[in-house]
């Protein structure tokens, strides 16, 4: 053993890097975009989260730099100290008047949304449930709870519902209650599909389960004015109890929220630890966010572009025979299974002109490696026939 390097760190980066799984960030010289400039070259991008454009939105700068001028750069503390600013208070107010919930909370990232709350509601004792294919901040979550952590099938409600009724006898053996939380996305990040989620409140309500749900990829980009998944299938709080999205992907920005009740709203504040014990946003940003979705709401074309570009995509992807999985989101990923096929396909891309990262493990399970699409409204149907070309080659080629 290298007496340098007791925990082997090298030794295991070599492994990753033979299995086709290490990782490394380019560097982008240039805005988010359909077009983005990295090593010196521009690429047609096609892996952003920025589905509406809105990450370099003139408006969105000016509003921005209006709130640099007022508020300065930094909000000097966390929010229960003295960074709290009346532009924070706007943004919550809009976000729980966007989502239809009495009160909505910021946190400065979705992982800390994500863990601060689930450790805020539950704990030993308790039971959380969670989809096997929930995003990792979810599922570390539900694991730093202390809760007794269960994972049911991907989208099985069930095998969800078994989980549940197992629970129920052990509570009436043991004559006890405890607090039930089932987790879920409702856009699945790396799949593009949509969570059974009239199914899963119902299941809920019937075993006295709250549902939390992480719309970090449907808001945004559905419901009325892009107010959320809940809201195109009309679920209310009462059926939701525990709504969290980000502000980084659709709306351009960053940071992440959660709404819901007053109670919950005031128990995260008291018992969330993510939130208590970290500097608040910038003001600045909560002011320019404020005006990204100001526009969001408004600008209908954006997500009916989203829509007409994704149903061209899924048409041409099916008219050229390609691996494409059931997604109607902008999320369209095409599977090859091997990391180091997936890599190379991407490599080629790469070398065309067209930027679309290879997800492997252990972001997707093993044997699913894939080439993860994104869509945004900024692109054109050229764009989109573009690519379409260059995958099939690309595909043919590797």
């Amino acid at each position: 053993m290298d007496n340098s390097d007791p925990f082997n760190l090298a030794a295991n980066l070599d492994l990753r890097r033979q299995q086709h799984l290490f990782r490394q960030p380019k560097i982008i010289a240039s805005p988010q975009g359909a077009r983005v400039q990295c090593g010196g070259r521009e690429l047609r991008s096609f892996c952003s989260n920025d589905y509406l454009g809105m990450a370099n939105h003139p408006q969105v700068i000016d509003a921005f730099k209006q709130g640099l001028d007022q508020y300065g750069v930094g909000s000097g503390a966390s929010h229960l100290v003295c960074g709290h600013s009346d532009a924070h208070q706007a943004l919550e107010a809009k976000l729980a008047e966007v989502t239809g919930r009495e009160r909505a909370l910021l946190f400065s990232t979705g992982y800390m949304a994500n863990i601060g709350t689930i450790t805020a509601l539950l704990g030993k004792g308790d039971c959380v449930y969670e989809d096997k294919l929930n995003h990792a901040s979810l599922l570390d979550g539900g694991l730093s709870s202390g809760a007794s952590f269960k994972r049911y099938h991907h989208n099985d409600v069930s095998r969800l519902e078994t989980l549940l009724q197992k629970e129920l006898l052990l509570q009436k053996e043991k004559a006890s209650t405890n607090r039930q939380l089932i987790v879920t996305d409702t856009v699945f990040s790396m799949d593009g599909d949509i969570a059974p989620l009239q199914g899963l409140s119902d299941v809920a309500k019937q075993y006295n389960a709250w549902l939390m749900v992480d719309d970090a990829h449907g808001f945004g980009c559905l419901g009325k004015g892009g107010s959320g998944v809940l809201n195109s299938l009309a679920l209310s709080q009462e059926d939701v109890p525990v709504y969290m999205a980000t502000l980084g992907k659709a709306i351009g920005a960053s940071g992440a929220f959660v709404a819901g009740s007053t109670a919950l709203i005031e128990t995260l504040i008291q018992f969330a630890r993510t939130y208590i014990y970290t500097t608040a946003m910038p003001p600045a940003l909560a002011a320019a966010t404020l005006e990204s979705i100001r526009i969001v709401q408004q600008d209908d074309w954006r997500r009916e572009k989203l829509n007409h570009l994704i149903r061209r995509f899924r048409l041409g992807a099916k008219q050229l025979s390609l691996p494409l999985m059931d997604s109607n989101t902008a999320i369209q990923p095409l599977v090859v299974g091997d990391a180091n096929k997936a890599l190379a396909i991407s490599e080629s891309l790469w070398k065309k002109g067209f930027w679309v990262t290879a997800i492997r493990p252990p972001t997707v399970p093993k044997g699913s490696a894939r080439l993860r699409i994104t869509l945004n409204s900024l692109h054109q149907e050229q764009d989109v026939d573009a690519l379409l070309d260059a995958v099939s080659t690309s595909f043919k080629a590797v």
